[in-house]
């Protein structure tokens, strides 16, 4: 087992060393942590305006009042993530981050179609809030990456105004920015009239239709969730952060499918998605962490015999509550025991495709697309996620689970010789 164990990390650990140290993907995850706590504002907003024991005719005034609180953040998030991306990138090219996530957004804005259609026909001059949302997501995501990168390589080959000495530092780099802007922006401009005048078509809807559709449709399917939840838990058995490693790559779909989510439960429809970023925080990662250790570590901290295992448990149970689990990844260790090899991948798998089949049940809530803090205990957030008390219900289900899943394989280490009590 060890042999093949080793023969895998060779095969699988540079690709995972290149996942957790690509420049793009770091940016953008980066970029949608900068967003974070604008979403944690929204969500709070969503939940006090959609209590469950308010009247429907209090959560319409609630929503009236408050509304404007969530749709200036999370109804919005496209906005953050395309500046962040343009100051995280060119601050990694050491060019000057804030007109550089100033130009990706601009860029973006740029293939931004200024119109909404209606019944009563086409009003120009606004913008509809799901482009700079769920919609827009992935066409800005696109133009802030080529964006900021057309900034940069301008800026880096020094086709900039440079000032005097003795001019203020913000006049001088605001002349310096200005012609690697213009020769951006123009890029994107002409990508505009090439789309509007040729093709009569508009940018956004053709990505949303040609890439976003397809990969939310299989970020949001059980069976690539549960590849990526494999990987997750494949990399921390190796040491390997493998929450932000693969989070990287998949946090914007679910992210997108969270705003689907909000913005159904909003207008009282029903949830498209059951799959989102809600689900993966609440229902794989409100458990004790990656891997759903906590019922492993109160089996550690009562259950066990063995004192170095019972220490292992109590000093990781105040941790464990909070979704904090390293001291007993690396302290237990889960690092590399292969006699718990199963528990680890198997316990996340076999939770999340029960939880996805009572969701699609209909037995069970879907969460509604608030954001929940990972670090919010367990059953709290079970609730918070799904605006009901039945979210919590079945966080409790799962502990029980997991919990009849760890004990024969910890119960099977306190009787080996291999520490003695």
């Amino acid at each position: 087992m060890n042999g093949f164990m080793d023969k895998l990390s060779e095969k699988i650990m540079p690709l995972a060393n290149w996942l957790g140290q690509n420049k793009y993907l770091m940016v953008l995850r980066d970029a949608f942590m900068l967003s974070f706590p604008l979403t944690m504002f929204g969500s709070i907003i969503v939940v006090i305006a959609n209590l469950p024991f308010f009247s429907d005719e209090t959560k319409a005034t609630l929503n009236t009042l408050l509304g404007s609180g969530q749709s200036a953040t999370m109804s919005i998030m496209t906005v953050f993530v395309t500046f962040g991306i343009g100051y995280y990138l060119s601050k990694s090219y050491e060019v000057e981050g804030i007109f550089g996530g100033a130009v990706a957004f601009s860029s973006f804005l740029i293939l931004t179609p200024f119109f909404i259609d209606t019944e009563a026909g086409e009003i120009s001059g606004v913008l509809s809030l799901d482009r700079l949302g769920a919609k827009g997501m992935f066409i800005g995501m696109l133009a802030a990456f080529i964006a900021a990168e057309i900034y940069c390589r301008v800026t880096k080959r020094g086709w900039q105004i440079k000032m005097p000495d003795g001019v203020p530092p913000a006049v001088s780099k605001s002349f310096a920015a200005m012609i690697p802007a213009i020769v951006t922006l123009s890029f994107f401009l002409l990508i505009n009239v090439l789309m509007t005048g040729i093709f009569h078509a508009n940018l956004h809807d053709v990505i949303y239709e040609v890439i976003q559709k397809p990969l939310t449709g299989l970020g949001s399917s059980l069976p690539a969730t549960l590849i990526a939840l494999f990987f997750v838990q494949f990399l921390w058995f190796f040491g390997l952060h493998g929450q932000i490693i693969v989070n990287s790559v998949m946090d914007p779909i679910w992210n997108t499918l969270m705003l689907d989510n909000l913005e159904a439960y909003k207008a009282g429809d029903k949830l498209p998605h059951i799959i989102t970023k809600p689900f993966m925080e609440t229902f794989t990662v409100g458990l004790g962490g990656s891997g759903m250790t906590l019922a492993a570590v109160l089996i550690l901290a009562f259950f066990m015999k063995k004192k170095q295992y019972k220490d292992i448990g109590r000093l990781a149970l105040g941790p464990a509550v909070f979704n904090v689990n390293e001291p007993v990844i690396f302290g237990f260790p889960i690092v590399l025991n292969v006699t718990i090899l199963i528990p680890w991948i198997l316990g996340p798998l076999l939770v999340t495709t029960v939880n996805y089949l009572l969701m699609a049940a209909g037995i069970f809530p879907a969460p509604t697309g608030v954001s929940v803090p990972w670090t919010v205990p367990i059953i709290a957030s079970g609730i918070l996620a799904t605006n009901s008390w039945l979210g919590g219900l079945l966080q409790v289900i799962d502990f029980a689970i997991l919990f009849v899943l760890w004990f024969p394989f910890l119960k099977t280490l306190d009787r080996s010789k291999d520490i003695v009590a």
